[in-house]
């Protein structure tokens, strides 16, 4: 088990200014960097990773799709843009050298449209997403889809649901992204979730409910993470917390409040509480 910290505390676009950022983190005592990858042109790729090897951090991705490239589109042209880009962001993924990129690659997040997904919508998203997994095995990377909370998409919200779709997308390499976030909203019960997901988890995501530090909310650490040593997890535990510096990004996951002191207390708390619940479930 590795525990990662995900960079959109800071930033949604890393680059070779955050080489000190990086040096820190490890000094905190973490074993990688997951890294936002929204634009797979966006940044050195190749200087980070580079960067990040000599600091003995591994890394891990996460990814979005724009409305403009979504997997789900009626139209071709969009699909076949959800491809590309994401083709694109695996071929990023694998020179920055990160093992697991994941997300929520099925839909744009924010985009509900008053009613649930169509089988349509389903088969089509499968289909694109199929090919973009057949080129991450190609290329070395775990690809990994995230189910989302209701209130930022109506397309995939569980993780049966989720599962479901690996299954029929059905490539080696490809699994479910489970984030404790948005499992404490929509799951009844989260160990059940996680054994129903089972050994198609392949990505954590360890978030608060008040998306602040783990360990000082209501999210059922104990259950979940004993669910997740159940089914033969050992993958990368990544802390994706949330805060204010980036204005757009707090708009976007509604953060209008700080729910933490400091970055320093979020990292070394949520660190340490991470490795000490893993260590005692």
């Amino acid at each position: 088990m590795k525990v990662g910290l995900n960079l959109l505390l800071w930033t949604a676009t890393p680059a070779e200014e955050h080489v000190p950022l990086f040096r820190k983190i490890s000094q905190w005592g973490f074993d990688g960097v997951e890294l936002p990858m929204f634009d797979p042109a966006g940044s050195p790729w190749k200087a980070l990773g580079a960067a990040l090897d000599g600091m003995g951090l591994g890394r891990t991705g996460v990814v979005v799709v724009p409305p403009e490239a979504s997997p789900s589109s009626p139209d071709a042209s969009v699909r076949a843009a959800a491809a590309d880009r994401l083709k694109r962001t695996v071929d990023a993924a694998r020179i920055a050298g990160v093992e697991t990129l994941a997300g929520p690659i099925g839909a744009p997040v924010g985009h509900l449209v008053g009613r649930g997904r169509t089988v349509d919508e389903w088969r089509w998203a499968v289909e694109t997403i199929r090919s973009v997994a057949r080129h991450a095995q190609e290329a070395g990377v775990r690809l990994s889809i995230e189910f989302l909370n209701r209130f930022e998409t109506y397309f995939l919200n569980c993780a049966a649901d989720a599962a479901r779709f690996v299954d029929e997308v059905g490539v080696p390499g490809f699994g479910v992204l489970y984030d404790t976030f948005h499992a404490h909203i929509e799951e009844k019960d989260p160990a059940a979730a996680i054994r129903a997901a089972g050994a198609r988890i392949n990505h954590v995501h360890t978030s608060e409910n008040d998306r602040s530090t783990p360990g000082e909310g209501q999210v059922r650490w104990a259950e979940s993470f004993g669910a997740l040593k159940r089914v033969g997890y050992d993958g990368w535990l990544v802390i994706e917390a949330f805060g204010q510096a980036l204005p757009e990004l707090a708009a976007a996951t509604c953060i209008w409040r700080s729910m933490f002191p400091d970055v320093d207390y979020l990292a070394t708390r949520g660190l340490r509480f991470v490795r000490d619940c893993w260590a005692r479930a």
